[in-house]
């Protein structure tokens, strides 16, 4: 019975939030596919406010999966980006996407979905500072050349990107460009949502008393405040799930009991899991790889800190939670969201059959 409750539990999110991802999905693909790699490349090269808004615009608007984000930040880096630039555009790709606001606003209300931008734009312009000033051009170099010899990548080339606006909009090779980067992101992403989702499903059936343990409550508010924002990104980096797949479990933490500030800084720790930190040795080396994640923690805590600061001041901060029953058992039934669900699943099954389109052309001419 218990099993079956989890498991009805992550359900009934995956349909309060499915629309919102199979809506993000298809806008970054369409960045994606038809923002030239090669531009940006050259656009993100030095380390200037210039820079630093391309690098947290174009990450905002692409892959909202945190293995393709750090891959796309090594390919750009080992391309010629800034190391500054390169770990903005990471961290803006898989904090500041369409679905993560989106599905934010559906779960918790928009309050979590302008603190999550606000966060991430202060997160930003610290990761921007410690990198401009603390790693010199000469590690950078010798950080690229290793980057560069690294394996691995999420580059999906665009047979459209050339096109003006308007003809893409009317062709069919550019929106199956978009579909190719629609499917792969969801072949990639699915399994960390469908974690998350079961994650958070399951966790709502924990008793209070868990989040009473897990959070401090009974303290002065600066001792609280810290503490949330250190267990925070701790509890995404053994939670094992990332980007969007983190959300419905940030729900259940903020309805079991934890700050405004400790939710906000769970988010932001997407970049520091396990696998993600394997990769960034492989990529960067065991000492950088060290430095980055103690530099993403910090960031996650200090941007948490930032955000509480300046809610708190402007009068933001929810006053009210919803109960952890609330967060898992909503009634389903036929409605707004279920007619979003379905009029994005049947764009996906059409974005899809693109693909299928596209394969069997490249099966035909292989075959001339």
């Amino acid at each position: 019975m218990w099993a079956l409750h989890g498991l009805e539990n992550a359900l009934r999110m995956a349909w309060e939030v499915g629309w919102a991802l199979a809506l993000g999905f298809v806008l970054s693909g369409v960045v994606q596919a038809w923002v030239p790699r090669a531009a940006l490349q050259r656009a993100l090269g030095g380390r200037g406010a210039r820079e630093l808004t391309l690098a947290t615009g174009l990450g905002a608007a692409s892959s909202s999966c945190s293995y393709a984000a750090i891959a796309i930040a090594r390919s750009l880096f080992a391309r010629g980006a800034s190391l500054a630039s390169a770990m903005v555009f990471q961290f803006a790709s898989t904090n500041l996407v369409f679905e993560l606001g989106l599905v934010l606003w559906v779960l918790i209300g928009w309050r979590f979905t302008l603190a999550e931008l606000v966060g991430g734009l202060v997160a930003v312009v610290l990761l921007w500072v410690v990198f401009t000033l603390l790693v010199s051009r000469s590690e950078e170099e010798r950080l690229r050349r290793r980057a560069a010899a690294a394996a691995g990548g999420h580059e999906h080339g665009s047979a459209a990107s050339g096109l003006p606006w308007r003809r893409r909009l009317r062709s069919l090779d550019a929106w199956s460009d978009v579909a190719r980067n629609v499917r792969s992101d969801v072949a990639m992403l699915w399994k960390e949502v469908a974690i998350g989702l079961l994650v958070a499903g399951y966790v709502a059936l924990l008793p209070q008393g868990f989040f009473a343990a897990l959070f401090v409550h009974h303290a002065p508010a600066p001792l609280r405040l810290v503490e949330n924002v250190l267990v925070g990104p701790v509890v995404a980096a053994a939670a094992f799930v990332c980007s969007v797949g983190n959300v419905p479990l940030a729900a259940v933490l903020w309805a079991g009991g934890s700050t405004f500030a400790g939710v906000v800084s769970f988010l932001f720790a997407d970049l520091i899991i396990v696998p993600i930190v394997s990769a960034y040795r492989r990529f960067y080396g065991g000492r950088f790889a060290a430095r980055l994640t103690l530099v993403l923690f910090g960031t996650a805590a200090l941007a948490g800190l930032a955000v509480d600061g300046l809610f708190s001041a402007a009068g933001l901060v929810p006053a009210r939670r919803p109960s952890l029953a609330s967060i898992a058992e909503r009634p389903v039934g036929w409605g707004t969201t279920s007619a979003l669900d379905l009029a994005l699943a049947c764009l996906h099954a059409a974005l899809f059959a693109l693909t299928a389109r596209r394969q069997m052309h490249a099966g035909d001419h292989c075959h001339t």
